[in-house]
């Protein structure tokens, strides 16, 4: 059965994630008034803190995967910080033990009687936010496939990458045919337990109605998000249980995409994406 290998430190699987960092992150995100890069960043790094907790056993922490993170805008390149800064993949124990800063944050929880209070936590940093140029989503994804065809080679039999690719516009280093290209080029590469899977999540500044792990092109508005939709790879059997583990309505031709994604959804999204054979850990 095609995405079922178990995942453990001499089988590793792998997460890309590519970054839109363009200009036009600048903007804010739907349903907030903070900036779509700074809630991107947020929840990125949330999600690294997540796949470690993963991995955390009572000696440390497991290499059940290798992360990587991209960022695009007019140029495309690793995105980590601090003394991963340079790298494309990294083993997660290292992303464990490197994180750039780990900033002092407050929270609400609850107080046990009904109301909430803020709590200070630590909150680790690898990815910071940037704004800036195009958006080289054909070279991201070039990029992408070069790092994965030879970490497949290195692992044949592991349970294939997962791509994540977030992102708030148009390409401008190529036409939909060539992103699509490059999409199809990427996901063509496999291991013996299946092909890379591809991820694709459009975020938004407008409150027009979220789509998640959609099975088809129907209320999608304009080409962009119909492009994205056919970049996307249906969901394996595992994901698609882990979506409607959530009460989200996923049907069985049901993609790995998301369109006009607040916040929520962004966070819902990743978190889902990421939550991959977690029971066959070895």
């Amino acid at each position: 059965m095609p995405y079922g290998a178990q995942i453990s430190r001499t089988s590793p699987s792998c997460f890309m994630f590519l970054i839109d960092q363009s200009g036009s992150m600048e903007d804010p995100i739907a349903g907030s008034t903070g900036r779509k890069a700074d809630r991107v960043a947020d929840a990125i790094n949330r999600i690294l803190s997540g796949l470690i907790i993963k991995c955390a056993k009572s000696e440390g922490v497991r290499d059940y995967y290798d992360v990587g993170v991209l960022g695009y805008a007019s140029n495309v390149g690793p995105a980590f910080k601090g003394e991963l800064q340079g790298r494309p993949l990294v083993p997660i124990s290292e992303v464990a033990d490197k994180p750039a800063r780990v900033d002092e944050r407050t929270k609400k929880v609850d107080d046990g009687a009904g109301g909430l209070v803020e709590q200070k936590i630590k909150f680790p940093i690898w990815f910071d936010p940037i704004c800036e140029g195009g958006t080289s989503m054909v070279g991201a994804l070039r990029q992408a496939q070069n790092l994965l065809q030879d970490w497949a080679a290195r692992h044949p039999d592991s349970y294939p990458p997962i791509v994540l690719n977030i992102t708030d516009g148009e390409a401008t280093d190529g036409n939909a045919q060539a992103v699509l290209g490059a999409a199809q080029q990427l996901t063509s590469l496999a291991t013996s337990d299946g092909n890379v899977l591809l991820f694709n999540c459009h975020i938004s500044a407008t409150d027009a109605q979220s789509i998640i792990f959609a099975s088809s092109e129907a209320g999608l508005p304009d080409e962009h998000a119909r492009l994205l939709f056919q970049m996307s790879s249906l969901l394996p059997d595992g994901l698609r249980d882990a979506a409607r583990s959530e009460d989200l309505p996923v049907d069985d031709g049901a993609r790995g995409f998301a369109f006009n994604a607040d916040l929520e959804v962004l966070i819902r999204f990743l978190d889902i994406g990421t939550r991959v054979n977690t029971q066959n850990l070895r």
